[in-house]
């Protein structure tokens, strides 16, 4: 079964509604050996930085999330059931890989325990504070964080688009089931391509309220 790409609807989001949330792309998940390496997470980056200029291009904000451990393991959880150690504070694990178009005025959700960036965190909070009712979400891991924070942005009524080539799951197998999952009722599907054609004078999603009027699925 493939995953559903539906158009935006019409008028819902524009670019003062809308940030860019890059998830975790740490040293510990992206680097060559690292201890939990993202097959494919390297090669995301081009993608991931095109949404970041993107979004600076319309004053969006861009977030970045780490996760981040206890050096005693404190907070893992059952966590370590699944996992090994991984991200702990002060390690270079937690840094973000190198390549990423980083910035001082971006926003970072550090102490991140859990997989849903929404957790034990501020996101909700600065997100709401902003008047953020649209969330583009990428990194790693589709399946895991990305999933899971999209699920949670669903349920607290954000409206989540979720470019498939700029996230990068543990196999395609993992990737698949994840965006399968995601496109039902989770979130909208897109391209990087696709949001970066986006007009920026008007209603950036105008070009798939054409396409839903051409009943065209973008």
């Amino acid at each position: 079964m493939e995953p559903l790409y539906r158009a935006i609807p019409a008028g819902k989001v524009g670019t003062h509604t809308t940030a860019l949330l890059v998830i975790d792309m740490e040293r510990d998940f992206v680097d060559p050996g690292a201890v939990q390496e993202t097959p494919g997470g390297r090669a995301i980056i081009p993608a991931i930085n095109g949404l970041i200029g993107w979004a600076r291009q319309h004053a969006m904000p861009v977030i970045f999330t780490h996760e981040m451990h206890r050096a005693d393991h404190s907070d893992y959880g059952i966590e370590l059931e699944f996992d090994p150690v991984h991200c702990l504070e002060g390690t270079p694990g937690c840094e973000l890989t190198e390549g990423l178009d980083v910035r001082p005025g971006d926003w970072r959700i550090r102490n991140k325990r859990r997989y849903d960036c929404f957790v034990g965190t501020d996101l909700d909070l600065l997100l709401r504070s902003r008047g953020i009712k649209n969330l583009v979400c990428c990194g790693v891991t589709t399946h895991c964080c990305v999933m899971s924070t999209v699920y949670s942005a669903r349920n607290l009524d954000y409206r989540v688009i979720v470019p498939t080539d700029a996230v990068a799951a543990v196999s395609p197998a993992h990737q698949a089931a994840a965006l399968l999952c995601m496109s039902d009722v989770f979130a909208y599907l897109s391209s990087t391509s696709a949001i970066l054609s986006w007009p920026c004078a008007v209603d950036i999603f105008e070009t798939c309220a054409l396409a839903q009027r051409s009943h065209v699925v973008v």
